[in-house]
């Protein structure tokens, strides 16, 4: 390559890739369709090889187009980032901050906290970024991580928390018409709510003694906030933190002897924005206030 690619190269390709057509990539973009065709041909004059071929369909991507995908997506996060960093660090009235969560976290804890610290900070916008998959904090998908596990990376600042536990819970509507189990033998005779998928996280629970598989749950999912949806309407007895569960004075802890597992809470960000001053506002604040989550305390039922 006589010159690298321009990032401009590289974001006509994402779009194409993600619209399938030159027209359906100019009109996201807000540029001509020849623009883009001519973006896509310096991009494989550059790489030295195509990066789709024509279909009945529209376009279809190369093995050379998937391969460069990854590292793409990885530009696309990193100018967002970037646009998110000068926000934060010039004088401006509106800083972005992007906070990656789990489903359960970010429906269930975060809207709360978030709207506290709104009446604090309005001049942050807070972007979410709600998944169950771990967001890579190095390639800068988010700026500020709220996990269940511990960081790995060196390049973060990583504050524990503490940990949030597990068990089994029921509506009281479910338990006044079949009963209450006594123990783990009576549970797996009872209507449960539980995985579709066996993941690594399912065989951990199995060591932990819950010997059960997919054939025993009436209803399948392995959306933890359809699990929790499905608990709180009385369809049967499944799986959520205690720290939600007493929040609803409808739900009772079954088993609590028999059947805990607990997980760590963690907050994260990388090393580079400790000095942005809305990032930190969001960081320390979060963190206080998962706090107060993870210690809530209330009687068993």
């Amino acid at each position: 390559m006589d010159k690298d690619p321009g990032w401009e190269l590289y974001r006509s390709f994402l779009a194409v890739l993600r619209e399938g057509s030159f027209s359906g990539a100019a009109r996201t973009l807000g540029l001509t369709q020849p623009t883009i065709g001519r973006h896509i041909k310096e991009l494989e004059t550059s790489l030295g090889a195509p990066l789709f071929t024509r279909a009945q369909d529209g376009l279809r991507p190369t093995d050379a187009a998937h391969a460069i995908e990854t590292h793409a997506q990885t530009m696309a996060t990193a100018a967002a980032t970037l646009v998110r960093a000068i926000s934060c660090n010039a004088v401006q009235p509106r800083a972005v901050v992007r906070i990656a969560a789990s489903e359960i976290v970010a429906a269930e804890v975060l809207p709360l906290v978030l709207t506290e610290f709104r009446g604090r900070h309005p001049e942050i916008v807070i972007e979410l970024s709600v998944s169950d998959r771990t967001e890579d904090l190095l390639r800068r998908a988010a700026d500020i991580a709220v996990r269940m596990t511990r960081p790995k990376q060196a390049a973060l600042i990583a504050r524990r928390i503490g940990q949030v536990t597990l068990g089994f819970h029921a509506q009281r509507r479910y338990l006044d018409e079949h009963g209450r189990p006594g123990n783990m033998h009576e549970l797996a005779q009872h209507v449960l709510i539980g995985f579709d998928r066996e993941t690594a996280s399912i065989r951990a629970l199995r060591r932990l003694g819950m010997n059960l598989t997919r054939e025993d749950f009436a209803l399948r999912t392995d959306n933890h906030l359809a699990q929790l949806a499905a608990i709180r309407a009385g369809f049967g007895i499944g799986i959520c933190q205690t720290a939600l569960a007493r929040r609803d004075p409808g739900l009772v802890h079954l088993l609590p002897k028999e059947f805990s597992l607990s997980l760590e809470v963690w907050i994260a960000m990388h090393e580079d924005l400790r000095r942005s001053p809305p990032m930190r506002a969001v960081f320390d604040y979060l963190a206080a206030a998962l706090l107060g989550y993870v210690q809530t305390k209330g009687r068993p039922r």
